[in-house]
């Protein structure tokens, strides 16, 4: 039977949503082909929750493999209906090797909480319950556990656990104290959950959105506030993540909110809803292009009244286009839940094949693990700031962010962004700048650098924060969105230097396939190594391999395996080869060897039989960087693997580059690749 776990609100309210993302995360970490289920939806074309978790889960499968029935047709027989779920939830699981499946709503049927235990029973599903404890004291949601509890158990199968979610924080502890032999997991309310997106608002109100950032859409609305005053009072009460309500005709607080947004000093607005479907004249509209990036302007029929009221009653839900409330529902999982418990009691195994999901799932929680600090000295670039907030709400790692404190924080506010935690150093900062440029001078006073010449040095951003590696003020550093990998680079090779016997500074991809991860190097740095500098290559590549749970075999790879083929190249090849057996005997290595001789065991048989790594190569250390560089990227685009990298080796202390074209999940990646470097 394909295991997995029913997670089932015991009333409406719960959030189950939020318990689900941490359910379905955790399943990600052991799983490789999960599956999501819904046994009851309103709309079989559209479920927020389906949508929220298939991208995250069972994209293989076909949508409508995630749906079970209606709710008209538990209505109308629910026998029926329940034999159909049945049968759709087997014809998912024969296909997967775990599956999620996420209770009904509480929109349609009587008795759901008992509907919901019969149909656990019937899948044979273990069950995770989630009562609210919004507005409840400790004992009154010990009491709402009880008697959840009673009903499923008269009905259902096994519970594994109860979440009681929307716990106000003080009680926490008393809440989860009450366990007794049921693991009682309690997550507290947050604002942020609850709030609606702009979009959100704007759908409410039966809003059209006339101006402003797309993006933004998704920016949570922490506040409504009806922008009646005038413009002085108005601009004092402005808060971050409000949304503005007011007449279409006032068109100073259009042009005070896109003031406020576009600040570095002034809390940042969410959005503004323009009522009585009065539509600011073309002049006004067009001027707010110089304001650059805009916040969502929403024009609605209503009056301001009637928008308030609709506005004020749609509650937020985590949608697949809300980042902040999933990064935040994830943190508050990870922080408030024993995962590792919690499977063990779903019992589900761990799978031998590792995805993709599961190697990035274990980065983060090994880099949380290690307690490191990074800095990103791209203190003002969005992508940058994105990754940030994520990394700091998960707890990933410590952040110090370089640039003036002002325009930092400001970018983050326009972006709707939470910089809670993270130190922000101004590089022009007197004290530190004269502390580092004597350092600088200092360390390169053989090459004849004055403490004046330093001082425009360290200035850099990137010679910057290499000192504060160098000096163990951080861990470690992420740079290059902006910046060459020459310019991210060179400091480190002047300040960190490399490692006791290591000559070379080299680079690998972590490449992610679809069912393992491989060690590609190096295809970033050298152009041309010689024999020496491969050999060296090859055993940096192979204990990085190994600091992220890879067996490394290595493969040196040429267009010749074994003693098939002579030529320069092939012999350099094999005298590097001959180098790593002498200086690391106790690894896995083989060369000169073809890629398909390295991953193919049948081919592998035919050429080297006799090898122990042909065949089943972990590592691959091309011949020079336009080989490797070529060959990774084709692997990337032709087989949809996740290039993790460029990952720098053979430094003193890590220092990593990213590609100028680097998505906010690559940062967040390579910044934990970073802390688990620095552990080692």
């Amino acid at each position: 039977m394909t295991p997995g776990v029913y997670v089932s609100g015991c009333e409406p309210a719960t959030g189950k949503s939020a318990v689900a993302l941490g359910v379905q995360q955790l399943l990600t970490r052991r799983v490789e082909r999960l599956g999501i289920f819904r046994p009851v939806i309103a709309a079989p074309e559209h479920d927020p929750l389906i949508d929220l978790l298939r991208p995250l889960g069972a994209s293989f499968l076909p949508y409508e493999a995630s749906c079970g029935v209606g709710y008209e047709e538990v209505r109308a027989d629910e026998a029926r209906a329940l034999e159909e779920i049945v049968a759709r939830y087997r014809a998912l699981a024969a296909q997967c090797d775990g599956v999620l499946v996420v209770g009904t709503d509480f929109a349609g049927t009587a008795s759901e909480l008992a509907f919901n235990a019969r149909v656990a029973l019937n899948l044979g599903l273990p069950a995770l319950l989630v009562v609210s404890g919004h507005g409840r004291t400790p004992a009154e949601i010990a009491t709402a556990i009880d008697v959840s509890l009673t009903t499923w158990r008269r009905w259902g199968p096994d519970v594994v656990g109860v979440v009681a979610n929307r716990v106000r924080g003080f009680e926490l502890d008393a809440v989860a104290s009450s366990a007794d032999a049921m693991p009682i997991y309690a997550l507290p309310e947050v604002d942020l959950l609850m709030a609606p997106t702009v979009g959100q608002v704007a759908a409410a109100c039966h809003g059209t959105v006339i101006a402003g950032d797309a993006e933004l859409l998704g920016r949570e609305a922490l506040h409504l506030m009806v922008a009646a005053m005038t413009l002085p009072n108005l601009m004092d009460r402005i808060t971050d993540g409000a949304v503005l309500i007011t007449p279409g005709d006032r068109a100073e607080v259009l042009l005070a909110a896109m003031f406020a947004h576009a600040s570095t000093s002034l809390p940042s607005p969410a959005g503004v809803v323009l009522t009585g479907g009065l539509r600011p004249p073309e002049l006004i509209l067009g001027a707010l292009g110089s304001f650059g990036g805009i916040v969502p302007v929403v024009l609605t029929e209503h009056d301001t009244y009637e928008t308030v009221s609709l506005a004020s009653a749609r509650e937020g839900a985590i949608t697949r286009d809300a980042p902040r409330k999933i990064t935040k529902a994830l943190a508050l999982f990870e922080t408030h839940v024993d995962g590792d418990d919690l499977l063990d009691r779903i019992d589900v195994t761990r799978s031998a094949v590792v995805t993709p999901l599961m190697f990035e799932y274990t980065l983060l929680d090994r880099a949380r693990a290690a307690g490191r600090h990074i800095v990103l000295p791209e203190g003002v670039d969005e992508r940058v700031l994105r990754a940030a907030d994520i990394l700091l709400r998960r707890r990933v790692v410590e952040l110090t962010l370089l640039g003036p404190a002002a325009e930092v924080r400001g970018a983050a506010s326009r972006l709707g962004l939470d910089l809670y935690g993270a130190h922000i150093v101004d590089p022009s900062e007197p004290e530190l700048l004269e502390r580092f440029a004597a350092e600088y001078a200092a360390r390169r006073a053989h090459k004849g650098v004055t403490v004046d010449q330093a001082r425009d040095v360290v200035s850099d951003v990137s010679y910057f924060g290499t000192m504060m590696v160098a000096l163990g003020m951080v861990d470690g550093m992420v740079s290059g969105a902006t910046h060459t990998t020459a310019e991210t680079i060179r400091p480190s090779f002047e300040l960190v230097k490399t490692r006791p016997g290591v000559s070379i500074v080299s680079s690998v991809f972590l490449m992610c396939l679809a069912d393992r991860v491989l060690v590609y190097g190096d295809c970033a740095v050298n152009p041309n190594p010689n024999a020496e500098q491969l050999a060296d290559i090859a055993i940096s590549s192979a204990a990085t391999a190994s600091q992220f749970g890879i067996e490394p075999r290595v493969a040196m790879l040429s267009y010749s395996t074994g003693a098939s083929g002579a030529g320069a190249e092939v012999e350099a090849v094999r005298e590097a080869t001959e180098l790593v057996r002498s200086r690391a005997p106790g690894l896995s290595v083989e060369g000169p060897i073809q890629y398909d001789a390295a991953v193919d065991a049948g081919v592998a048989r035919t050429k080297l039989p006799d090898s122990d790594v042909a065949g089943r190569a972990t590592v691959f250390i091309f011949p020079d960087l336009n080989t490797g560089n070529n060959t990774y990227k084709a692997v990337q685009r032709s087989a949809n693997a996740i290039a993790i990298g460029p990952v720098l080796q053979g430094l003193n202390k890590p220092v990593n580059d990213l590609s100028r074209g680097a998505t906010v999940h690559d940062i967040v990646n390579t910044v934990a690749i970073t802390a688990i470097q620095a552990s080692s």
